[in-house]
């Protein structure tokens, strides 16, 4: 069984006349590209400012002026900004130097062969960094800030990695990685992906990855709609699971992933069979891991802004740019739990999320997804899914609706065993699909 890849983790292609003819068609989802975005929405930040000292002046003669320790301080950063990423790697800098597999030199990169090159001059050739000796072995294409490189090291095939390429440097990646090694446990660890090592020169850097053998979760969308179906509903709900546990796990403890889509997610298959006891357990380990959340470069540390910190900007990623970022509002966690909702949307529907907004109880309005769910889906469920992370509340305890949701979604997988085999039965179904040569 041989494995073609599409990404910098060995995603798996769907091949062939077949899919090239569909694609060609419009009827499968391209891969999204995130364009960088370097500006503040000073305007939204000054009417803040503004109606806030209006709202001041206003109460002056019905109410004390409150203290400067009553008052809320409210702070908004673009976080993904030149200016903010350059200020956060001046602030983690003398850090950084010390985190294992951490290379910097003030050097140009001086190889045989400039890593800047075009994808076809590079393959079959030896890249060498740290002593060590990359053969390309090619290239599943370019990211929206990155070139990727699939490689052997020291001559051995059996070890492959992912090479990332980006001009300027850019190490956050690497310091993102470090923190999940540092807060995430070691039995769901491995959910995260992987980096060895990141080498940076003067003019560009070289973070080395783990390589994964199976597609990504936009692979496994795919492969149901070239052939005219959609997800079945219990692989939709197993991914589901996966997901709401990914980001419980990385919210509690302060980090937003910001890129969170299907294309940034790899497949991985069971060691073991799944069983129903896989659902009641609290922990994800890696015999019963089913998706690994890759790609770093825009991941947000929410504990190096000071607390009550806000976010103002825009994905940049069509289809995934959260109702706040529409409505140029600030957010938080929310650009990681709508791109949840999309991809379940992407699932359940086979196409991408459109949202309405809806009155509500009242004279509240709330949003839902435009399209309906079929009446022999757990509907209960998939609503419960939708207004939940749709409609965050002002209690501050979005983790625990996470987990209530994911625990709502394990309890009903573990209703029913015959869920669960069939479960299995479409998990090898897709594997022999998304894989075979």
């Amino acid at each position: 069984m041989h494995c073609s890849m599409n990404h910098m983790h060995c995603f798996c292609v769907l091949r062939g006349e077949r899919s090239r003819l569909i694609r060609s068609m419009g009827l499968v989802f391209p891969a999204r590209k995130a364009e960088p975005l370097d500006h503040l929405k000073k305007m939204h930040i000054n009417f803040l400012k503004q109606l806030e000292s209006i709202v001041e002046e206003s109460d002056e003669d019905a109410q004390p002026k409150p203290s400067k320790i009553q008052k809320r301080e409210f702070t908004v950063v673009d976080p993904w900004s030149d200016s903010t990423m350059s200020n956060l790697l001046t602030k983690i800098s003398g850090g950084l130097k010390k985190l294992t597999g951490y290379h910097k030199s003030n050097k140009i990169y001086s190889g045989k062969v400039p890593l800047t090159s075009s994808h076809n001059a590079l393959k079959n050739k030896d890249v060498e960094l740290g002593g060590r000796k990359y053969h390309i072995k090619g290239s599943p294409g370019t990211g929206a800030f990155a070139k990727l490189y699939k490689a052997s090291v020291d001559g051995n095939t059996e070890e492959i990695v992912a090479l990332k390429v980006q001009k300027p440097a850019f190490p956050w990646e690497f310091y993102m990685y470090r923190q999940l090694d540092t807060r995430i446990s070691d039995i769901q660890r491995p959910s995260y992906g992987y980096a060895h090592e990141v080498h940076v020169f003067a003019d560009v850097s070289v973070l080395v990855c783990n390589f994964l053998p199976y597609g990504t979760l936009l692979d496994a969308i795919n492969s149901h709609l070239v052939v005219g179906q959609h997800m079945d509903e219990v692989l939709c709900i197993y991914y589901t699971i996966e997901m709401l546990h990914m980001l419980e796990t990385l919210h509690s403890v302060g980090i937003i992933h910001g890129d969170f889509k299907p294309d940034n997610m790899l497949v991985c298959y069971p060691s073991e069979e799944i069983t129903d006891d896989t659902f009641r357990s609290e922990t994800r380990s890696g015999q019963n891991q089913g998706l690994c959340l890759i790609d770093w470069g825009r991941g947000i540390d929410v504990n190096l802004f000071p607390a009550g910190t806000e976010f103002l900007a825009d994905c940049g990623t069509s289809g995934f740019s959260c109702i706040e970022m529409q409505e140029e509002r600030s957010w938080t966690y929310q650009v990681d739990t709508f791109g949840l909702c999309v991809v379940a949307h992407m699932m359940l529907h086979g196409e991408e999320m459109s949202i309405a907004k809806v009155p509500g109880t009242g004279g509240s309005y709330m949003y839902q997804p435009k399209l309906s769910f079929k009446r022999y889906w757990n509907v209960a469920l998939w609503k419960q899914l939708f207004t939940t992370l749709l409609n965050p509340g002002s209690n501050g305890n979005h983790v625990g609706d996470l987990r209530s949701l994911r625990r709502s979604f394990q309890e009903y997988m573990c209703s029913n065993y015959q869920l669960v085999v069939k479960l299995n039965q479409l998990l090898a179904k897709q594997k022999a699909s998304l894989c075979s040569s």
